[in-house]
């Protein structure tokens, strides 16, 4: 296998509320390797949207391990965590979750600008995403003034301007209609296979997981095969 990008290996997490207990994962393993494409599907509930928020450090595992490029997470600190989501992770949701002050040049900037990266590079790398994107010419509107589906390509390109090593999407179609739903996925799978950059999508769309080389099932806390 090629470079491992995520390595997860006996996770657990389990969520307290005075003396209720609630395990939502259980001895979770997995491996994602550079270039890679994974989907995890299942029921509402299962647990792949904490499942996604652990491997991208945003929440903190109860027990087992998760390595990002060979750094384990557990015991940073929270700039720490927040340096390596930078360097290494691209996030998308399935609601955009663009700054809506910030048009859309500037919320892709903004990855590069947290780097304190110098001009113009910053400006010449966002300006490149957003043409492959298609949205060159929407370059100076805000998030309110685009669609959802260009206000979706957008954080997909803010995603991928760092150059990941992977993507972590929830649900990134699940608020598009079924023909810009099936252009976001096209987008996904070329950037994907022009960069190298490996993909996990939560997904209640099977045309989406059907389009992933490895697909995963959560149920009662655990990943399967599916």
């Amino acid at each position: 296998m090629s470079e491992a990008v995520l390595e997860v290996n006996g996770l657990n997490k389990v969520f307290s509320q005075g003396d209720l207990n609630v395990e939502v994962l259980k001895n979770v393993d997995l491996a994602i390797a550079r270039g890679e494409r994974h989907a995890i599907i299942g029921a509402s509930g299962a647990g792949k949207s904490t499942l996604l928020h652990l491997l991208g450090g945003l929440d903190r595992a109860t027990g087992g391990t998760i390595k990002v490029m060979g750094q384990a997470l557990e015991g940073l600190s929270e700039r720490r965590l927040g340096l390596l989501r930078n360097r290494y992770l691209g996030f998308i949701y399935q609601f955009h979750h663009l700054l809506p002050e910030f048009d859309a040049l500037d919320n892709i900037r903004m990855p590069l600008l947290i780097r304190r990266e110098k001009e113009p590079l910053v400006t010449d790398k966002a300006m490149a995403l957003l043409q492959q994107v298609g949205l060159e010419h929407r370059a100076r509107h805000k998030p309110g003034e685009l669609s959802g589906g260009e206000r979706q390509r957008v954080a997909l390109a803010r995603a991928l301007v760092t150059n990941p090593a992977c993507v972590l999407a929830d649900e990134p179609t699940g608020n598009l209609d079924e023909k810009t739903a099936a252009a976001m996925l096209d987008l996904m799978l070329r950037l994907n296979e022009s960069s190298d950059t490996a993909l996990v999508i939560v997904t209640h769309d099977m045309k989406i997981a059907s389009s992933m080389q490895h697909v995963w099932e959560m149920s009662e806390g655990g990943l399967h095969v599916r």
